[in-house]
């Protein structure tokens, strides 16, 4: 017999939420004769626990918050808390498109996200669609990669406290990305991840060549680096969570123990183990079993 947590997750400043999806989802689990939930954080997350699930229940769940603007996961019990951190950066971690911000400084803003939010849904091939947008920035001073940092990046509510207290209590957290080096290096250190993995812009000292260094992190590299991860800590897939928002994070999402899908794109939403749609990235924290006094500061 497989246990099986049912988590909900309102924002920290939505009570009517909170109260509401208690009561909804109470409904489904008193139906089920369970006893009242488990408060993981007041006015923000709870929690049931159940001894058997039948193919009905995520369907009810899903029913029953379908108009509440919260989040939630149906987790197995028994290896909730996961070992292994693998997070996309752009627009997961951080609130923006880099490779997007670039181009608004060569003044080609428009075009560059318009192939990327292509490339995101899934409907062009990750990497020939990296190259064609590098090869526009040819000639971008280097400068502008520090200005767009400073000026344009942000950590995404809750990521810090996502990766800190994933590596207080002894997961290994690691940046992929399809991005580039110059950002996840400033970023992991920032979040406070262990390690960063992404793609490197060449230049020539003093500009763009509008080139990027063979062979590209995509999709594909986004898995083997989950797998390369999980087994250097002599982990599985299976102890790993992965949160990623774009078709490229896909693989590495539903290969992982517990996918999520953050803020994503429709095709990535439908496949990933569990949403964050409105909740800060704490909630994959409390999708693990974590209560807020376990938070880290």
């Amino acid at each position: 017999m497989t246990q099986h947590a049912l988590v909900f997750v309102a924002r920290r400043d939505d009570k009517p939420a909170y109260r509401e999806a208690l009561l909804m989802l109470g409904r489904v689990a008193l139906s089920r004769k369970l006893p009242p939930p488990e408060v993981l954080s007041g006015w923000e997350s709870a929690q049931w626990i159940y001894d058997s699930v039948d193919g009905e229940l995520r369907h009810e769940a899903a029913a029953a918050v379908a108009e509440l603007p919260v989040d939630w996961a149906l987790v197995p019990v028994e290896g909730r808390s996961k070992k292994l951190l693998v997070a996309d950066m752009d627009s997961t971690i951080i609130n923006v498109e880099c490779l997007d911000e670039l181009a608004d400084f060569a003044g080609i803003k428009a075009e560059i996200a318009a192939i990327t939010e292509r490339a995101m849904r899934g409907e062009l091939e990750f990497e020939p669609a990296l190259r064609e947008r590098v090869s526009k920035l040819k000639g971008l001073a280097l400068g502008a990669l520090q200005q767009a940092y400073d000026e344009r990046v942000k950590l995404n509510p809750g990521a810090r406290t996502l990766v800190t207290t994933m590596a207080k209590h002894g997961a290994r957290c690691v940046l992929v990305s399809g991005g580039f080096t110059f950002f996840t290096a400033r970023v992991a250190e920032a979040a406070g991840f262990h390690a960063n993995r992404a793609n490197v812009l060449l230049d020539d000292g003093a500009a763009l060549t509008g080139a990027v260094q063979e062979p590209i992190l995509g999709r594909a590299a986004k898995l083997e680096a989950l797998q390369q991860e999980a087994k250097a800590i002599g982990a599985t897939q299976a102890d790993a969570l992965a949160i990623g928002d774009g078709a490229n994070d896909l693989d590495m999402i539903k290969a992982s123990g517990l996918g999520v899908a953050y803020r994503a794109k429709p095709l990535v939403a439908a496949e990933a183990h569990a949403k964050i749609d409105f909740a800060s990235l704490e909630a994959a924290l409390f999708f693990q079993g974590y209560r807020r006094e376990e938070f880290a500061d």
